[in-house]
Parts: structure tokens; sequence; C-alpha cells
């Protein structure tokens, strides 16, 4: 089913942050913040086993335990089974590894096979509190490895991952499937194939004012023309967007600074916020469906509800533009 046809906003809550991502989250502040995502109309929540080894997915349904099921659009992955055993090693989760150190300690299995994939939606579930999912996402299956290592990854998804989510969408179990990455390349070779195929995709930090252009190159005609939806993770590039100090899982390079500073500049000069600029950009290409930033403040939904509906001039774009900080090729609000 199309995400047009699924997706209840153009923006959604990401959980990655209540993992306890970069920090320990208390718990009081985690819920504060999903009661006022639900408060200000927030309807898509995307979670996975990753993060937090569950316990996002834990506080999620914490928070949705009261609300008629029918009045939420939930998301979650497969690729990682989280184990009810303690891992007392060293976890290897790749460069996301230290993300989530002050997570849950339990094991977590890097896995894509049919029978993995239904033991981590049988996970999701118990820990959501949920006896459906909508959209399910294939997770990080191209991440963390070497040279063509990943490849072997993605057919390992292909004939196990892949065929079970279609055949729970044709049941009528979820309503849609598709990756959930931050390259572009398994994307491109799964929207090349021509089964199984997916509904959508949602792509991390690959469509930002700050990353983009890789996207545009390929991904983004091809699935404009196989009419596939893309949902944009990480629309403040780890946060650095939106005055925080990282960039791609780790402390902002100087380069990246400077070109925020940059973007900064013009977005000062014609009263634009950063997050207008950040979620608005991500948004107006028409492959785009939602944004799903994520918070751990509550403070912070109000500041994305605001930064969505917020009146930005073409001038700050075509200024953008003029300074070749956004690709030419990049589709503008507006039209632009």
């Amino acid at each position: 089913m199309s995400l047009d046809r699924i997706l209840p906003d153009r923006i959604g809550f990401g959980t990655a942050p209540l993992g306890n991502m970069f920090r320990a989250v208390p718990d009081e502040e985690a819920s504060a913040t999903l009661k006022a995502a639900w408060d200000q109309g927030i309807r898509f929540y995307d979670s996975a086993p990753l993060y937090g080894a569950g316990l996002a997915e834990i506080r999620l349904g914490e928070l949705l335990s009261d609300k008629p099921r029918d009045r939420f659009v939930l998301a979650t992955k497969v690729g990682r089974v989280v184990l009810d055993e303690v891992d007392t090693g060293s976890r290897a989760l790749g460069e996301k590894g230290g993300l989530f150190s002050a997570g849950r300690p339990n094991t977590i299995v890097h896995e894509w096979t049919a029978d993995a994939t239904e033991r981590s939606l049988e996970g999701s579930l118990e820990r959501l509190g949920v006896d459906r999912l909508d959209i399910v996402w294939v997770h990080d299956v191209a991440q963390d490895f070497h040279g063509d290592e990943w490849l072997g990854k993605l057919e390992e998804a292909r004939t196990g991952a892949f065929r079970v989510l279609t055949r729970l969408r044709d049941e009528g179990v979820i309503k849609a499937w598709g990756l959930g990455v931050n390259r572009t390349e398994p994307i491109e070779l799964t929207l090349a194939l021509d089964e199984p195929r997916p509904d959508g995709f949602l792509l991390a930090g690959r469509y930002t004012l700050l990353d983009h252009r890789h996207a545009l190159e390929r991904l983004l005609p091809m699935a404009e023309e196989r009419g596939v939806s893309m949902v944009v993770g990480g629309p403040y590039s780890s946060g650095v967007l939106a005055g925080g100090t990282h960039f791609e899982y780790a402390d902002a390079p100087p380069e990246i600074i400077e070109r925020v500073r940059r973007i900064r500049e013009i977005a000062d000069h014609n009263g634009v916020s950063m997050k207008a600029a950040a979620l608005q950009f991500s948004l107006a290409h028409p492959v785009s469906e939602a944004v799903i930033p994520g918070a751990t403040k509550p403070s912070r939904i109000a500041e994305d509800l605001a930064a969505l509906h917020e009146q930005v001039p073409a001038r700050f774009w075509r200024g953008l533009r003029e300074a070749r900080l956004v690709s030419p090729e990049a589709p503008l609000p507006g039209g632009i």
C-alpha cells in the first residue's frame, strides 16, 4: 500500500533518542516527551529494536497502552533480534555501537533471515504492547560492512525478510514494508528488482540540507518513476542543524560546522529558524512523504510543529541556492 494512504500527517516522531541515544534519558523525561507528542497531534511513531535494545519500544508502548489502536500509525524495524540474556561483553553494533551504551544491556543479534524476521516482529509486538504493526522497515542491511560484504546481507534480506514482509502485507497483517537505512545503494538495488517490491523506504541522514546530492543522482529519480515514497529520518543530521554538536553519530567535523554556520547566517538574515529550513527542505521533494525528527524534551515537539508550518520566504531558498549550499537539482519549497 502506498505510504501516502497510510501516514496521517507529514511529520511523525522518531524514537531513537528515547533508547538513551547519546545519554541516559530519565523515564519521566521520556514519558513527558511522548505525552507532548501525542497531546500536540503526532500520530505516526517510528521505532526499532536497536534503540536501546528495545528500550525505545518499551517506552513508546507505555504511551500507546491506553490509546485506541486505530488512532495512530506505528512502524518498527527488523534485522536485530533482542534476546532476554544480558550481554556481559562488548557488543558489536558497528558505527552505532556507542550511541546506545546507556540503553538496556540485552544481547542483540544481527540477522535478516526469515526466522529472525519473525522473531524480531514477535519481540517488538510484545515490547510495544500492540497486536499489529502498520509499517515494517528492514533495518541497516548495508550498515557496517566492508567492501561488497553488504551485498551478501542484502541477499539474505531479499530471500528472508523481504519475503516474510511481502507475505504479511499480502495477508493484511501489515500495511506496508520497505528498507530503513542510511545508505542509498541498497534501496536502489531493491527498487531495481522485479520482486519483492517495497512500498516505500526510510532514508536517514541522506536527504538533508547537509547531505542530499547523492540521493538526487539516482535514488530519488528511480523512486519517483516507480511511485515509491520516502520517509526522511534524521532531518537535523544527528542534531547539528538544530543547535546540536553531532553529525553522523559523532562530533561534527570542522567542515560541517562551517557549512552549518553559512546556512545559519542566511537563515538569520531572513528571519528563518534552522529547524524550519531543515524540515521544509527534506519535505520539498515529491518523493518525500513525511519527516520523523526525534526528541527527548517536551518543548522540542512544539518547536518541530512550528517549524513545519513556519512561513519561509522565497528569498531564503534562493540565497541557499546562490551560495551553492543546496544542489541546483534539489526541489525547493514553493517550486523555486
